[in-house]
């Protein structure tokens, strides 16, 4: 079984704007890796070269394992590198105002949270942070709610997803190793697995 996920605390990273997709967050050229070894060094990495004050590069959110996004986040293509970079940077959680599906499967597989509010709840985050960076922010998945200090944020998440970290099942290739026997019986009374004939 994985680990239970039920709350995440720390400070937060702001990200401003929408519809940042997986190209930006890791380029195509990183697709060739064979493994996710190394990823975060591939985080927004065109635009911080470009850009001396990119948040990700930005000393007041270093350490910073809660992040602030805007709306469709993680659209784009499929890959898997861009949620990887993310969690490996140190990131534990997202909240944002929307998530690209496929990103969002992909981050559940590796036990990323998601969380959504309304845009202007998103914004009033982001603001806040960009002007007190030390803010230390909880993220609860049972309560859905983010907090600090005196006030906190309504968030949403999917109730499947939710339970999956919750229940601490949310990585399916731990659960298919702890049941491998079951998996081998299965797989023995499948025709394309087992003996196989045309």
């Amino acid at each position: 079984m994985s680990d239970e996920i039920r709350r995440i605390s720390g400070r937060a990273l702001p990200f401003p704007g929408d519809d940042i997709d997986t190209d930006r967050i890791t380029p195509a050229r990183f697709l060739t890796a064979l493994t996710f070894t190394g990823m975060e060094k591939a985080l927004f990495c065109d635009e911080r070269e470009n850009t001396p004050d990119h948040p990700i590069d930005n000393p007041d959110y270093k350490g910073a394992n809660i992040l602030f996004v805007g709306k469709n986040f993680g659209s784009g293509s499929s890959r898997e590198h861009a949620p990887q970079a993310i969690k490996r940077f140190g990131i534990e959680v997202i909240v944002g105002v929307s998530f690209a599906e496929i990103f969002a499967g992909n981050s559940l597989a590796i036990g990323m949270p998601l969380m959504t509010a309304p845009p202007e709840e998103i914004h009033r985050l982001i603001t806040h942070t960009q002007k007190n960076p030390k803010t230390k922010y909880t993220a609860d998945l049972e309560s859905l709610t983010l907090s600090w200090g005196e006030e906190s944020v309504a968030v949403e998440m999917l109730e499947e997803r939710r339970q999956s970290f919750l229940k601490g099942n949310w990585n399916v290739v731990a659960i298919l190793r702890t049941n491998l026997p079951l998996v081998r019986e299965v797989a023995e009374k499948l025709p394309y697995v087992n003996n196989f004939q045309s």
